[in-house]
């Protein structure tokens, strides 16, 4: 299953209550003398996109031409949330602004990535009338642009009952099918969308029945497919995995992917981002299933909101299949910025390099680099900036062939090819905190000093191996 050959790039509409998720880092180690409660020292804060705006990020991430239809507060938060939507070219033509306060969610995170406390601000009551038929008429005008539409519902009082209503209908007037992150009671506001997903406490509030189990998560879903005429209703079951009945009353279960559960925050976002690009893209609902199952399984392995790409389930698919799956590290140079932005609390190193015929020196210099951060990125030359750079006897190894190994060392992380002769443009788009240079650079010399160094990074200098060079190899070779 080749996702990058054939996830094609749509035009996406997601609909729903968009929140800020704020991050205080810090630490605690004593209690207030004043009351029994452990003092929390704040360390540094970071901002991310919560809620619809999230989903909106895995798809754009993806390669994707995402618009978002909500409303957003004029205040600090709101334009907060903007420059973050504007900084993933998330399309914000479609945000209304109201003195309504925007949704905000701070979490307060203490050692060991442990959260300690989550504060949050909201006005969760239904919006106006007015501003329902603006958001109607913005729907109206931009409609015909788009493949397919997302809802995502937080009951924060965007998607009232007759805006959810009126959105499928002139959804279903185009024939672009609807897809639901469902949370309301009310189930019969998401009458004739294509596809339901709840989780399982979510199913017993739409079915008003229990679904502890396969039985009654069945029972459920066929209770909701009857009442909303739907195609499909996809319950997620935490460790359990997924349930999948369609209108024939089939049913699919699917098992969970096996990964550490790190913080489950952004998971269902994760599946219905995947899930559209799936259907989008003309998958098969169980393929679309298998897909999403495997990036939900990446999600929840991440802190807090975070962008699961496509070559990260591509390559845990294949590698739960056994497949020789070691080009899966590879990411596209426009998705570095993403990762940048999807990891402001984690520490990301960079080097560079043309590992044409990799060796042991290679493989000591790259676990040395992954030591000094969180994140290790390889920028790779490509064959093209080899040959200009070394004669047209080299490379020996192929790009690819070179990604196939890197990708195989647990110290990396990601690859991106490079086609320039330094990486500068690289280092530019990944914004690394650490930049890495083999033993026979002086710091002064180093291409990307000034970008690294200038938003408080440094450069960092790794003896080479004594004796254990590519050249040398080759040098033995033809000797």
């Amino acid at each position: 299953m080749e996702l990058w050959k054939n996830i094609k790039e749509k035009s996406i509409l997601v609909v729903g209550d968009i929140i800020l998720d704020q991050y205080m880092v810090g630490i605690t180690n004593r209690i207030s003398p004043e009351a029994p409660v452990p003092i929390f020292l704040k360390k540094k804060t970071t901002a991310r996109l919560g809620g619809a705006a999230n989903v909106a990020v895995n798809l754009v991430v993806n390669r994707q031409k995402v618009s978002i239809l909500s409303i957003i507060g004029n205040d600090l938060h709101g334009k907060t949330l903007l420059r973050l939507l504007e900084s993933f070219n998330i399309d914000t033509g479609l945000l209304l602004a109201t003195e309504r306060p925007t949704s905000t969610k701070t979490r307060l995170v203490a050692g060991n990535n442990q959260q300690v406390l989550r504060v949050d601000e909201e006005v969760s009551n239904e919006i106006s009338e007015e501003t329902e038929i603006q958001l109607i008429n913005i729907l109206k005008r931009s409609i015909d642009k788009f493949d397919i539409l997302l809802i995502s519902d937080y009951m924060k009082g965007v998607l009232t009952y007759s805006f959810t209503k009126k959105i499928i209908e002139i959804a279903n007037s185009r024939n672009i099918k609807v897809l639901i992150d469902a949370k309301d009671a009310k189930a019969i506001k998401y009458r004739n969308s294509y596809l339901i997903k709840p989780n399982q406490k979510e199913l017993e509030i739409l079915s008003g029945l229990p679904a502890k189990t396969v039985e009654q998560i069945a029972e459920a879903s066929k209770y909701v497919l009857n009442m909303c005429k739907c195609e499909y209703v996809l319950t997620t079951c935490g460790a359990d995995g997924m349930i999948l009945v369609d209108k024939s009353e089939k049913i699919e279960q699917l098992r969970t992917t096996v990964q550490e559960v790190y913080d489950v925050t952004g998971a269902g976002d994760t599946v219905i981002a995947y899930l559209a690009l799936c259907v989008a893209s003309g998958f098969s609902m169980k393929d679309a299933m298998i897909i999403s199952n495997f990036a939900a399984g990446i999600q929840v392995s991440k802190l807090g909101t975070s962008s699961v790409y496509l070559n990260e389930v591509d390559y845990a698919i294949k590698k739960k299949t056994k497949e020789q799956a070691y080009s899966g590290k590879l990411i596209e140079m426009e998705f570095l910025s993403a990762l940048r932005q999807q990891n402001i609390h984690k520490k990301i190193v960079f080097t560079n390099g043309c590992f044409d015929i990799v060796h042991a020196g290679h493989v000591r210099y790259l676990n040395e680099a992954s030591k000094l951060g969180d994140i290790l990125v390889v920028g790779l030359n490509s064959d093209a900036s080899i040959k200009r750079l070394k004669g047209m006897h080299r490379p020996v190894n192929t790009q690819m062939d070179r990604v196939e190994v890197l990708s195989g060392l647990d110290a990396v992380d990601y690859i991106v090819i490079f086609e320039e002769d330094t990486p500068y443009k690289t280092i530019l788009q990944c914004q690394p905190d650490i930049l890495v240079k083999g033993g026979d650079y002086t710091t002064d010399k180093v291409v990307g000093k000034d970008l690294v160094e200038s938003r408080g990074g440094r450069i960092v200098l790794i003896p080479f191996v004594e004796g254990k060079s590519t050249t040398d190899l080759i040098a033995r070779v033809q000797s």
